[in-house]
């Protein structure tokens, strides 16, 4: 790679030489979602620019592959001797090293080594007499098979799996994730399943940023978010909701009607019931995901009391007052340090 198309990885992330490993990824999901084909169709700007953040991000997230970018800048691909000895004895006179001074190495193998980061391994000899070597590396530079470097054979390259998939919120409506629905998300329809939680992760296959170099696509995950609901709210598995009733009606007892996912229903309070205690509707809660059926809904019961009440409530609580015979702090007379 010459002077003139050397590519600043560190300018196409919008960043400088000292930048943190998060940093590197916080910049590059950022250019990534917003450079990303589905979010930019048939924009070849974006895509191109899509392609170059990938091949940063590429280079930049691989300490070995930084070092060497760092070390050697525009030649950190292209790098050699024209001094420099090959294995089995033989001179690499016709390389083009591009200006760069082999003369810090006592052998081509020694800079191989450096280079790679990696231990050279022998092979077995060849008909020319020179040794055969084996390299697994991760940087995927062109010094692999074919690169023009005789006396070498047998390179094994693992290029380090970037991850290509991609991760995006998704906030539904207390309705949409328990009904289900289908949301637009980029250039196609994602079709949400009913009773998904808060948190919970949707895969879309196939829609994750490119590999440039595979033509190959990751998945993409849309992690839910759910609105609060005014009336409803999650406890564990199940659906929560608060339903006040007045004190004449916990103590007698009675009959109201309150609302669930699926309408209004009649539930029957038991006399005598204290603030805070919960009814149970079984399957009147939330869809589950993996199982058929529904969670159950708790109602808790708060007793409320009214500010104003008219002259004739007022009286009726006086004359209770005066001829009630529970005392609810009867227990507090024995209490001593």
């Amino acid at each position: 790679m010459g002077t003139t198309d050397f590519k600043d990885y560190y300018s196409i992330l919008g960043l400088n030489k000292s930048a943190s490993g998060e940093e590197i990824k916080k910049a590059y999901r950022k250019l990534a979602r917003k450079y990303h084909p589905d979010m930019n169709p048939g924009d070849r700007k974006a895509e191109a620019r899509f392609k170059e953040v990938n091949e940063a991000y590429e280079v930049l997230s691989d300490p070995e592959k930084r070092k060497k970018y760092d070390q050697f800048g525009q030649y950190w691909k292209n790098v050699g001797s024209s001094s420099s000895e090959w294995p089995g004895g033989t001179r690499a006179s016709t390389v083009d090293f591009g200006g760069f001074d082999f003369s810090q190495y006592a052998s081509f193998e020694d800079f191989i080594n450096t280079l790679l980061g990696r231990s050279a391994t022998p092979g077995s000899g060849g008909a020319s007499g020179r040794q055969s070597y084996t390299y697994r590396t991760n940087t995927g530079w062109p010094g692999e098979v074919g690169n023009g470097f005789e006396g070498f054979s047998g390179f094994d390259s693992a290029r380090a799996a970037t991850s290509l998939d991609l991760e995006a919120d998704l906030s539904l409506t207390f309705a949409e994730a328990f009904r289900g629905t289908q949301k637009r998300v980029g250039s196609g329809e994602v079709s949400i399943p009913p009773g998904v939680k808060s948190g919970s992760k949707i895969r879309v296959k196939g829609r994750g940023q490119l590999d440039p170099y595979r033509q190959k696509r990751g998945d993409l995950y849309l992690k839910v978010e759910i609105q609060p609901h005014s009336f409803f709210q999650f406890k564990g598995d199940n659906l929560l909701c608060e339903i006040p009733i007045t004190p004449d009606e916990a103590v007698l007892g009675t009959s109201i009607e309150i609302p669930t996912p699926d309408g209004m229903v009649s539930v029957n309070v038991p006399a005598g019931i204290r603030s805070g205690q919960s009814l149970r509707l079984r399957g009147k809660g939330w869809p589950k995901t993996k199982l058929s059926g529904r969670t159950d809904l708790l109602v808790e019961i708060i007793i409320t009391v009214p500010r104003n009440i008219s002259s004739l409530e007022k009286e009726y609580y006086e004359k209770i007052k005066t001829h009630r015979t529970f005392d609810p702090r009867s227990h507090l007379k024995n209490v001593s340090l």
